[in-house]
Parts: C-alpha cells; structure tokens; sequence
C-alpha cells in the first residue's frame, strides 16, 4: 500500500508543480492525474481473477502483466478519457502523464535481477539496468515522497495568498 500511495503523491506533487506554469491545469486536472498514477498498478486484478478467466470473458487471449507496461495505461488513459463527459483528448493527457509517472518511478527501483521490468512493450522487450535506487517496500521512500509533497502542497498554499 505504502507504493501505491507514494505513486499518487508523486503524480499530484508533479502536477500541482505544472499547474503553477498552465493555466487550464486546475485541481480537477491534478485529480485527474492522480488517478493516471493508479493505472499501471491494475494489473494486481491478477491477485484475484485468473487470467483463463479473464480470456473466457473478453474471448481474446488475455494477460493482465500487461497492463503495467507503456501500452497498457496507453489503453487505460483512452478507455479512461472515455468516461471524461468533455475534453477527450486533456483527460488522454493528463491520465497518460499520470500513468508515465508511475512507470518512471517504478524503473528507478531495485529488482533481483538488476534489470527493470519490460515496460515499454510494445516499443520493445528490453529491460533496462535500473539504478537500485529504492526498495518498493522501504517505509523510507513514502516518508520521503511524503516529505517532498507536503512541502509542495505547502507552496501550492501559500503561493495564492
């Protein structure tokens, strides 16, 4: 949970910073975002439902690790900028900014293997060399994230007075 929570402060700190430059990104749109953020993670419907299942379903073969890959939340973003009542194309964008956050900050954490996971299929298989910057499960990074958008939240404040 504490890695799920640190995606999303991560997505409303980034956002709020870009809100102070773009005028039409109001707190509707940092929301909006945060939700992005949540989207690679949707892949953990595989802790519930068998991907047989979810093949008999949608009649296609199905596997959720996809999901946390660049042409998932791709997908996801446009599925979601669907359920948007206006601005179609704002909402791809803000969900899509949301999403790459995530995958950004999951290629910076430390794997067994030393490579990160293939999340730019369908781009390509590669797994890059990750930086072992962090543990997912260190309570250390969501005290830090935790930190960092406080004292953005602070500004964001702050800043309108």
């Amino acid at each position: 949970m504490a890695e799920l929570l640190s995606h999303v402060l991560v997505a409303y700190a980034l956002a709020t910073v870009a809100s102070w430059r773009l005028e039409w990104l109001t707190t509707r749109w940092v929301a909006i975002a945060m939700i992005g953020a949540l989207l690679p993670d949707l892949n953990r419907i595989g802790l519930f439902v068998a991907d047989a299942t979810l093949e008999s379903v949608f009649g296609v073969p199905f596997s959720v690790d996809a999901i946390h890959t660049l042409g998932g939340v791709v997908l996801l973003s446009g599925v979601g900028a669907m359920v948007v009542v206006d601005q179609h194309r704002r909402a791809f964008g803000v969900l899509l900014a949301g999403a790459l956050s995530h995958l950004l900050v999951d290629a910076l954490k430390a794997y067994a293997d030393g490579a990160a996971g293939a999340w730019l299929y369908p781009v390509t298989w590669a797994r890059h060399p990750t930086p072992n910057l962090y543990v997912s499960s260190d309570p250390a990074v969501l005290a830090v994230v935790g930190t960092g958008t406080l004292l953005v939240w602070w500004r964001d404040r702050t800043r309108n007075e």
